[in-house]
């Protein structure tokens, strides 16, 4: 479960390292986020010469948290930490590499250029 101000890492290259989420969006009264809800994040971390800049607000889709996900099968997916991969308006990710294992239910949301980057899908 991502809430407000809780601290995301940045699972792409684009440049960011940390992200601290603002807003959940389209979460309405339930005031957090799972997996493939996009987020209104400020950056609180990134590398020097990348085109992000620290305190810059962008939008990011969850990829991770350590919340348990149960899937419709009974299966249960946690990872070890939170992260977002950063995308521009036309929701395709700023970065050209994504890392670490990525979820499934991404697909579902419409998020699969995402999906066809990550080196591992569970």
């Amino acid at each position: 479960m991502i809430q407000s101000q809780t601290y995301l890492n940045v699972a792409d290259n684009c440049g960011a390292r940390k992200l601290m989420c603002i807003r959940i969006i389209g979460a309405g009264n339930r005031g957090y986020g799972h997996i493939g809800n996009l987020i209104i994040a400020v950056i609180k971390e990134a590398a020097q010469n990348s085109s992000l800049e620290k305190s810059e607000v962008i939008k990011a889709v969850i990829v991770r948290t350590r919340k348990q996900l149960k899937r419709c099968c009974g299966t249960i997916i946690r990872y070890d930490d939170n992260a977002a991969v950063v995308i521009d308006k036309k929701r395709n990710p700023k970065g050209s590499r994504v890392f670490g294992p990525i979820a499934e239910e991404l697909r579902e949301v419409n998020f699969t250029k995402i999906v066809s980057l990550a080196p591992e899908i569970l």
